[in-house]
């Protein structure tokens, strides 16, 4: 039989190429749809920073194998081919749908090699075009994560062509072609657990078409060494120890993976696969059933659905039900096919035997007949036994083509399948172009899945657009009336509209789906993990309310009480402890949380946030150097963190801080926060063109922010630009009218530089509007008096200035000098005031050193990291600091402010000139 194994020659594979390409090219205009959301999108261990050792110990998913909401999908070397395409192309879906296409090819290629083992030439090519163009395979093909199908594919069929070497001659043991299988097999399990179906095929291959046995040939010979009348033929042994090898390999592999799931099987609900839940004899029926709707399927692929969950196909719950002709007929047809292939000798039967193996063996972990799994029908695990089943169409159309009166017609027939089928595929990649598209294409072959309502109101909120969404979400809830997740989505749209009543009516309905606790019997085996987001959901609601924090307290308990291990619960409490002002209790509870998860940079960030509340600047800083560890690109860690150095006003944090909100700006580029901060640093670091490009570029993005418009303004004052500053000053009191420090700044300059008393007078007396009680907008309010030589007005000022500050002796100064002045002008007409430098030292420290301070004016720490999957992670407005006291300087510090406040001194030279009358 091997002789008759050719290989592959360029012009078959280049028509094998061309048909793929001309059926799947519009794949590659699909995006990330379905499953690809969580896969890819989702999905942190296909970004480069994330440890290569993590892709062994999380799902397919990129959850960790260890906790329960795992699928438990193990397939770490096609999550590997995940990462590869984000290396080079990130989240371009072309690359991805390309790289399936690529791989399409492949298995196309190696089917028709493996075709060529049990059909003539023709037939092969006719099989392996079938297989190519079927239209079952598009959710393979043109969903990404059908690449699961295509790799494991790959390997399964290239470790049976390797096992068909093993047979040396003289029917010797070649063991070189068995280890290589062994190993193809384990390659092909870690990118889909189907994989290992192959070693089943590999022991029929070997029995009965290496070895050329039939069925009653081996009951012969083992009737015969039962009743002693003969010995095990060595060719027998040979196969045996073959057979033993093949199967302790598997063994292993299945303890293996076994291991790596923890023995531990995934936790699925009623809704994902109702049969699985149902009493008997419904679910044996139902699974029977769903045999023969597999197989029709491949038939007639005319009705695809990308969901076959929930209410797509009834329930078998009766003996009398008609659908039992279907599984009836069914296992007639596939009894007689495996009579006849095991019974006859013969290429045809070992052609047809090769092929019932291929459909029924890769078939069996998704057939729900050994354990349960996630999905009613799922057209992509059809990828491996359609192969079988185009072998058989292949042979069977061989057969007839042979026969001189129906060889046109066969090739009629043939033509009109292989154009039809590639004609449906390429309609139907459309459908993938989006969730929207591909939901509703499955809603017109199904609309008592209330899964596709959902997702179809999941593609119209991602779009913003809440009111269709809500149609769609309210039609799931009721097609299935028992959906506790379709309630969530309801509330969730409700209060996306704003609608709070009704949010909280469909969250309590919701809530009351949920099964009852039953004392002594596991909560998490009856309900799947997510639905407990009910409680976080109307907990996040009614926390809005200031008057409901107990009560939404009250839900994160209840939600732990039933899942002690529900990290969310944990996180979503210490946030609402945090509202509360109960710091100590929220660290509780994000310590708790950090137990569970230790992997999580949201958390070590969230308890950083705690420690800050707490006055624990150290701790806090060690808790983001955490985060940062863990994910070196956490965005509010990196600006958090670095805005926390910085005010500790240790010059050695610098550095650190800048190198933190230089990766922070590269990884928000439009975040103006950002930039400003930089400003911020270099002003400390006495680089002022640096701190002035910065503040620029913040502004540029965010023309009123601000700290930025002020703290330019007051570089440019500081640096003897003052003339540069005005212009930030009327930006900054444009947006800002009550701008105290910046009133203060302008009327400084305008005083002393522009000499426009007038316009000082108005900023000094705007000041005074705001906050009648302002000391130094009073006081300079008075000195612009005393130049207009209006020495009443400017004693009676300084009268009342003193009153609000009696301790301030520049003040009772000043007004004695006033005082002097008054009473030497009533001697003779013109007289100057006594000079009295520190007077004039003081005044000027006093009257303007608050505009020095005003440059501490920062960013307060963001808010902790809120729950993705229920709220919007968002970043809080950036809140000036102006109004916190000062921090306590060090000597170094109050050295440089003193340096300041010299240059400030400078610019008041004019006051002097004032007060001692020259």
């Amino acid at each position: 039989l091997l002789e008759k194994m050719a290989d592959v020659s360029l012009k078959e594979a280049a028509l094998i190429v061309g048909v793929v390409a001309a059926c799947y090219w519009n794949s590659l205009f699909c995006g990330f749809v379905f499953d690809d959301v969580s896969a890819i999108l989702d999905n942190k261990d296909l970004h480069p920073s994330t440890p290569l050792k993590n892709l062994f110990q999380n799902d397919f998913w990129g959850t960790p194998m260890s906790e329960e909401r795992s699928h438990k999908s193990y397939r770490p070397l096609t999550v590997l081919t995940f990462r590869l395409n984000y290396l080079f192309s990130e989240l371009n879906a072309v690359s991805y749908h390309f790289l399936n296409l690529v791989f399409h090819v492949v298995v196309c290629i190696v089917f028709l090699k493996v075709c060529k083992l049990f059909l003539d030439n023709r037939s092969s090519i006719v099989a392996s075009l079938l297989f190519a163009v079927h239209p079952i395979h598009t959710e393979a093909v043109t969903g990404v994560v059908g690449r699961a199908e295509l790799l494991s594919s790959i390997f399964f069929l290239a470790a049976f062509l390797s096992y068909t070497k093993s047979k040396g001659p003289d029917n010797t043991i070649v063991w070189t072609p068995i280890a290589v299988t062994v190993f193809l097999v384990a390659v092909a399990t870690l990118c889909k657990e189907q994989g290992i179906t192959v070693v089943g095929i590999c022991c029929v291959y070997e029995v009965f078409i290496a070895q050329g046995y039939t069925l009653p040939a081996l009951l012969d010979t083992a009737v015969q060494i039962l009743r002693g009348k003969g010995s095990i033929p060595f060719s027998m042994l040979q196969t045996l120890l073959k057979l033993i090898v093949l199967m302790f390999s598997t063994l292993l592999l299945v303890v293996v993976r076994v291991q790596v799931i923890q023995s531990q099987l995934p936790v699925f609900t009623r809704f994902d696969n109702p049969a699985a839940v149902s009493p008997s004899p419904a679910r044996q029926l139902t699974f029977n059933y769903l045999l023969p709707v597999n197989a029709w399927l491949l038939l007639n692929p005319s009705e695809l659905c990308c969901d076959w969950t929930m209410g797509t196909i009834p329930l078998v719950e009766s003996l009398f039900d008609v659908r039992n002709v279907a599984t009836l007929t069914f296992f007639c047809l596939l009894g007689s096919l495996m009579v006849f292939s095991l019974r006859y000798p013969g290429d045809s039967s070992k052609t047809v035997l090769m092929a019932l193996c291929l459909i029924v063996l890769p078939f069996i972990p998704a057939s729900n007949l050994f354990f349960p799994v996630g999905f009613v029908v799922a057209e992509r695990v059809l990828y491996v036994p359609s192969m079988g089943f185009c072998i058989l169409v292949a042979h069977g159309w061989k057969k007839l083509s042979n026969k001189s009166v129906l060889r046109k017609i066969s090739w009629v027939c043939l033509a009109a399948v292989l154009f039809t089928h590639a004609l449906k595929t390429l309609h139907r990649n459309w459908d993938w172009e989006s969730e929207y598209t591909l939901f509703m294409s499955a809603l017109k072959v199904n609309k008592n899945n209330a899964k596709l309502w959902n997702n179809v109101g999941h593609a119209l909120e991602n779009e913003k657009n809440f009111e269709r969404a809500l149609q769609f979400f309210i039609q799931a809830t009721q097609v299935q009336p028992d959906d506790i997740g379709a309630h969530m989505n309801v509330g969730r749209t409700y209060k996306n509209l704003n609608k709070t009543k009704e949010a909280e009516e469909s969250y309590m309905i919701a809530k009351s789906l949920m099964p009852q606790i039953i004392p002594g019997k596991k909560y998490a085996a009856r309900v799947a993990p997510n639905h407990l987001n009910v409680y976080i959901n109307l907990a996040n609601l009614i926390r809005a309310n200031e008057s409901r924090l107990e009560e939404a307290d009250q839900l994160y308990r209840q939600a732990i009480s039933m899942r002690p291990d529900f990290k969310q619960a944990y996180i979503s409490r210490g946030e609402l402890l945090l509202k509360m002002n109960k710091p100590l209790k929220a660290k509780e509870a994000y310590l708790r949380a950090l137990e569970l998860d230790r992997t999580n940079a949201d958390l070590w960030y969230n308890l950083a946030i705690v420690y800050i509340e707490l006055k624990d600047p150290t701790e806090a800083l060690k808790n983001f150097n955490r985060a940062l560890e863990l994910n070196p690109t956490h965005k509010l860690a990196l600006f958090n963190s670095a805005l926390l150095m910085q005010e500790s006003g240790d010059a050695r944090l610098r550095p650190e801080a800048k190198q933190r909100l230089l990766h922070y700006v590269k990884e928000e580029p439009q975040d103006s926060n950002g930039y400003f901060n930089l400003g911020m640093l270099a002003m400390d670091d006495k680089k002022d063109m640096e701190a002035e490009a910065w503040m620029k570029k913040a502004i540029r993005l965010q023309p009123n922010f601000r700290s930025a418009l002020f703290n330019l303004a007051l570089l440019y004052s500081q640096t003897g630009k003052e003339l540069m500053a005005l212009p930030v000053l009327e930006d900054l009191l444009r947006y800002y009218p009550d701008h105290t420090k910046g009133l203060i700044l302008k009327g400084d300059i305008l005083m002393n530089q522009k000499k426009d008393i007038v316009g000082a007078k108005m900023c000094f007396e705007k000041i005074l509007e705001l906050d009648p009680n302002n000391v130094q907008g009073k006081h300079n309010l008075c000195v612009v008096y005393f130049e207009e030589k209006d020495l009443i007005k400017a004693e009676k000022c300084l009268v009342e200035t003193l009153a609000l500050a009696p301790h301030e002796e520049y003040i009772q100064r000043h007004l004695n000098i006033v005082r002097s002045k008054i009473a030497s002008l009533g001697a003779m007409e013109q007289s100057s005031l006594p000079s009295d430098g520190t007077a004039a030292t003081e005044a000027k420290k006093n009257s303007f050193q608050n505009l020095e301070e005003a440059k501490s004016e920062k960013t307060t720490p963001q808010s902790t990291v809120r729950n993705k999957e229920h709220s919007k992670n968002k970043k809080p407005t950036e809140k000036s600091s102006m109004d916190k006291e000062t921090p306590k300087k060090s000597t170094k510090e109050i050295k440089d402010i003193e340096k300041k406040r010299v240059a400030a001194l400078k610019r008041l030279e004019e006051i002097e000139r004032i007060l001692n009358g020259e």
